[in-house]
């Protein structure tokens, strides 16, 4: 069998460029994607420094023109899609919900659900006439539980839990799994904005970490692989939270 195709959106940093990293490692074909063009076919080369077959495609996940070319260049590039891993989001305006406005719930909201459903309507339109492949939704812990201070990103990530389950209902009978990771605090960029580049607020959010601690970008990225392989076959629509226990509490 050919080695998998593996899309990844969202690409160039934190979760997303560990898990491409990891794909490479266990000798996926890879497409990775992102806005930084740059940034972008210097990770296509590192993966191919590694040994897999690598290309970077620039794309905005809230434009449905960007997703629908991402897709087909893919399968024009390497002939089907396995596996996509829709990371693509942003943490948006972190503020108590009296601070909220219209425009960081637009933002927040076109990236993170807008995005993630853009993505996978045309990424399971390949896989359903393939009759198979996995897609991998990064959800967070703000989807399955509340958040004081971050309402609209807790609202954006819950709407990604839903939007995976309806996604995995539809794919099942013919083969396409979808399923959703749900990480607690990790240590990327996106956690320092979300604590607001606050040595005192990290602090305090990971001591609520049962094993008090972020977790590492590869450590996200295993949990991807395991969800993207025959090893999960029979598990479609769930949401895995890799976070130190947290939701457990």
């Amino acid at each position: 069998m050919n080695s998998p195709v593996v899309l990844i959106t969202g690409a160039l940093t934190g979760i997303g460029r560990a898990t491409a990293l990891a794909f490479a490692r266990d000798g996926a074909r890879v497409v990775v994607s992102g806005r930084r063009e740059e940034a972008g076919h210097a990770l296509a080369a590192e993966l191919r420094a590694l040994g897999a077959e690598a290309e970077f495609v620039r794309a905005d996940v809230r434009y449905e023109a960007d997703v629908r070319q991402l897709v087909e260049q893919t399968v024009h590039r390497f002939g089907r899609l396995d596996v996509a891993v829709n990371n693509a989001g942003t943490e948006g305006h972190i503020a108590p919900i009296v601070e909220q406005s219209a425009a960081n719930y637009e933002e927040t909201f076109s990236a993170n659900v807008l995005g993630t459903l853009l993505s996978v309507k045309h990424e399971m339109r390949v896989m359903l006439e393939h009759g198979a492949g996995s897609i991998v939704n990064l959800s967070s812990i703000a989807g399955l539980v509340g958040m004081a201070g971050a309402s609209v990103y807790v609202a954006s990530k819950h709407a990604v839990e839903g939007l995976t389950k309806s996604a995995a209902l539809e794919g099942a009978a013919a083969g396409v799994r979808v399923n959703a990771v749900a990480p607690g605090p990790v240590a990327t960029n996106m956690l320092d904005r979300f604590t607001g580049g606050s040595d005192d607020n990290k602090a305090g959010l990971l001591a609520t970490v049962p094993a008090r601690r972020a977790a590492s970008p590869d450590e996200i990225a295993e949990t991807i692989l395991f969800l993207a392989s025959d090893k999960a076959r029979f598990l479609t629509g769930q949401s895995i939270a890799v976070d130190g226990g947290y939701v457990a509490q």
